[in-house]
C-alpha cells in the first residue's frame, strides 16, 4: 500500500541491521520486518518516495510515472538505482546530488547563539505562504500551503522558520521528516528537506541556525541520524554541512525526466551561468519547457530562444515582439507623457527644459514647493533628484540630469508609494510597491557599516545587480533622519538611506498584486495599449494601492521580471513568445 503522510503503524520496530548505508543492496526480509511498505509522502511540492520500502523496483517506476505536472517527486534510498533507471531510461535519471548524514549522537550544539535570528515552529497557515515566497526566490518548486499546514499538524513533519529579530520577518525555512513516524523505520532516522534562506534579507548564519535547531529537535526524539540531499556543485551548502559534522553516505536520489528537472539531466547551454539574474530566469523557464536556448551575448543579457522552426531574439524581457516605435516611446519620457495624456492617464505637472535655461522650471517650483528633476531619456534611476526645494538645488539637479541627457524634465513631486505594474500581452501580471533602501539599527554598528552590510546582501540576492551607493546623496538622506554616517542607531531603528526606490540602488520590493485597485489596473492596461508594447513595467505614484488614485510616472520597455516572484511574470513572458508551450 502507499503510506499516507502523518500515519504511523502500531508496534515497536525490531532492532535490525542498517540498509540505507548499503543503498546498492536490496533489503532482506529480515530488515523489512516491522517497516511499512511502498511509503510515499506528499510534501506539497512533490512526493517523497522511500525506495527501501518497495519490495519491487517496478513499483517505484509506477509511482514516479504518476508524478503530477508542475511537481517534483524524489525517490531516496532506492536499492540498485542503476537497475531502477534501466527499467525506464527515457523517463528516469539519477540526480546529480550527494547524500550527507549527521550522526545525531555525535552532534554538538553551538556554544553561542547565532545573533540576529530566531528559529521557531510554524504557527499559522499564512506563514506557509511566506515559505512559498522564499522557495520562489530561490528557484525552488513551491508547495501547496494547505497540504503543508495539514502535515505540520502531525509529528511526522516539522516545519521551521527563521525570523529576523530586528524586523520580525520570516527569512528562512527548513522541513524535517521523521522516518520512524512515517514508516516505522528500523534505523530510527530522519531527513532534512527544502532548506531555503531569503538571501536579500536574512542575517548571516540563518541557514546554520535552521539546520542546528532541526537536528536538536531530532536529538530530543532519540533519532539516530539526519540525512539530506544537496546538489554536487552547491559548494556553500556543502561547506556548511561539513562544518556541522555531516558526512557523505552512498545513497542516491532518482527523479523523473520532467520539464522542471531538465537542467539536471540535459546539457546546459554555454554561457548560461554568465547571464544576469533577469536573463537567466527567462532562460531557465524556457529550458523547462523544452525550448532551446542559445546565449548570444551574456554580458548584454541577449539570447536566442528556439522551438521547432521558429526563433525569437530576446534581451532579458525585451524581445523582437517589442517594436522600435514602442521602445522609442518609452525611451523619451516627454513622449510617454504626451501619449498618457491622450489616453486619459493622469501624469504629474511638468516642463521640459534645456540644461542651461531654468526659467521654465521656476514657476513650477514656486507653485509646487517640491519637484523631481530627471533626464528626459535614461534608466535605472540614473541622474534623478527627488525633493528639490530651492532654486540653487534646482540648478544642481538639472546639471546632474544633463550628464545623462541634455534634455531635462522637471515634474511636480507627488506624494505616495512608488508602484511598479508589470503588464504582459495587455494583462496585469504583477504589481509591487518599491521602497527606497533603508537600514535597521542593531545597537552596535554605525550607519556606514549598516549600509555596507545591507548592500552586500542586496548584491548577493541579485547577482550584483543591486547595491547601495556610499555617496553624498546617501549622507544627505541619512542626515534628514537626524543621523550622521558614523552614528550608531539603536536596535530596530529604521533609517532611509536613498530617496529613490530604484532596485539598482538598493531599493526593496513588496508584492501587492492581490491588493491592486481595479482602477489602477485598468489605467496600466490603457497605458500599455496606448504605447503599443507587449511587455512593460509601468511606474505610478499612489497614496494607497487599494484605492483608485494614481499618477503615471514612466514606462519601462525592459522590466526586471525576476523582481516579481512569486507572481508568474516569467511564465507569462514565455507564454507570449511561445504560446504553444503554455502550461494548462
Amino acid at each position: 500500500m502507499t503510506r499516507i503522510a502523518g500515519q504511523r503503524r502500531r508496534g515497536a520496530a525490531p532492532d535490525t541491521p542498517s540498509f540505507t548505508q548499503r543503498s546498492w543492496q536490496q533489503p532482506s526480509e529480515h530488515q523489512r520486518q516491522g517497516m511499512a511498505s511502498d511509503v510515499v509522502l506528499d510534501m506539497g511540492w512533490g512526493r517523497l518516495v522511500f525506495g527501501q520500502t518497495f519490495p519491487d523496483l517496478r513499483g517505484i517506476v509506477d509511482v514516479l510515472r504518476a508524478e503530477e505536472s508542475g511537481r517534483r517527486d524524489i525517490c531516496i534510498y532506492p536499492p540498485d538505482p542503476h537497475v531502477l533507471v534501466g527499467l525506464a531510461p527515457d523517463e528516469l535519471f539519477i540526480d546529480p546530488s550527494y547524500t550527507y548524514r549527521l550522526d545525531l549522537y555525535r552532534y554538538r550544539p553551538r556554544s553561542e547563539l547565532i545573533r540576529g535570528v530566531f528559529v521557531r515552529t510554524v504557527t499559522a497557515l499564512e506563514e506557509m505562504h511566506r515559505i512559498n515566497d522564499i522557495y520562489a526566490r530561490n528557484g525552488m518548486v513551491t508547495g501547496d500551503p494547505v497540504t503543508m499546514w495539514a502535515h505540520h499538524r502531525t509529528r511526522t513533519f516539522t516545519y521551521l522558520v527563521a525570523e529576523d529579530r530586528r524586523t520580525r520577518r520570516i527569512v528562512g525555512t527548513v522541513t524535517g521528516v521523521d522516518h520512524e513516524l512515517a514508516f516505522d523505520d528500523p534505523e530510527g532516522g530522519a531527513s532534512l528537506w527544502s532548506l531555503a534562506v531569503d538571501a536579500q534579507d536574512a542575517p548571516p548564519g540563518t541557514g546554520e541556525a535552521l539546520v542546528r535547531v532541526l537536528a536538536e529537535r531530532y536529538v530530543g526524539r532519540g533519532r539516530a541520524y539526519l540525512d539530506l540531499s544537496v546538489m554536487h556543485d552547491n559548494a556553500g551548502a556543502i561547506a556548511l554541512y561539513r562544518k556541522l559534522g555531516f558526512h557523505r553516505v552512498p545513497a542516491v536520489c532518482v527523479k523523473r525526466k520532467n520539464p522542471i528537472n531538465t537542467p539536471l539531466f540535459a546539457a546546459r547551454p554555454e554561457g548560461l551561468e554568465d547571464l544576469n539574474p533577469y536573463a537567466r530566469i527567462i532562460a531557465e523557464e524556457a529550458l523547462e519547457r523544452g525550448i532551446r536556448v542559445e546565449v548570444s551575448d551574456a554580458e548584454w543579457g541577449e539570447m536566442r530562444l528556439s522551438l521547432g522552426g521558429r526563433t525569437v531574439l530576446s534581451r532579458e524581457s525585451l524581445s523582437e515582439f517589442t517594436s522600435a516605435v514602442a521602445m522609442s516611446r518609452c525611451d523619451d519620457k516627454r513622449v510617454t507623457r504626451r501619449i498618457m495624456e491622450r489616453a486619459g492617464v493622469r501624469v504629474p505637472r511638468g516642463v521640459s527644459i534645456p540644461e542651461d535655461d531654468l526659467a521654465p522650471a521656476r514657476p513650477l517650483l514656486a507653485e509646487c514647493g517640491e519637484v523631481v528633476v530627471k533626464p528626459a531619456r535614461g534608466e535605472q534611476g540614473k541622474g534623478i533628484t527627488v525633493a528639490v526645494r530651492t532654486e540653487e538645488a534646482l540648478g544642481r539637479a538639472v546639471a546632474l540630469a544633463a550628464h545623462f541627457c541634455p534634455d531635462v524634465l522637471v515634474e511636480e513631486l507627488v506624494a505616495g508609494d512608488d508602484l511598479r505594474v508589470v503588464v504582459i500581452d495587455h494583462e496585469v501580471v504583477a504589481a509591487a510597491v518599491r521602497r527606497p533602501a533603508e537600514v535597521v539599527g542593531d545597537g552596535r554598528s554605525p550607519v556606514t557599516e549598516l549600509v555596507r552590510a545591507t548592500s552586500r546582501r542586496r548584491e548577493r540576492a541579485t547577482g550584483g545587480e543591486s547595491r547601495i551607493p556610499l555617496d553624498d546623496a546617501t549622507a544627505e538622506v541619512v542626515a534628514e533622519s537626524g543621523y550622521a554616517m558614523d552614528d550608531v542607531p539603536p536596535v530596530g531603528e529604521r533609517i532611509r538611506v536613498r530617496r529613490t526606490a530604484n532596485l539598482h540602488t538598493g531599493g526593496t520590493i513588496e508584492d501587492v498584486t492581490d491588493r491592486l485597485h481595479p482602477a489602477i489596473a485598468q489605467a496600466a492596461v490603457r497605458a500599455s495599449r496606448a504605447i503599443g508594447i507587449p511587455v512593460t513595467g509601468l511606474d505610478f505614484l499612489v497614496p494607497d494601492v487599494e484605492g483608485p488614485d494614481h499618477v503615471f510616472i514612466e514606462a519601462n520597455e525592459r522590466p526586471g521580471l525576476a523582481n516579481h516572484e512569486p507572481q508568474p511574470t516569467v511564465a507569462r513572458f514565455v507564454d507570449l513568445l511561445f504560446p504553444e508551450t503554455r502550461r494548462r
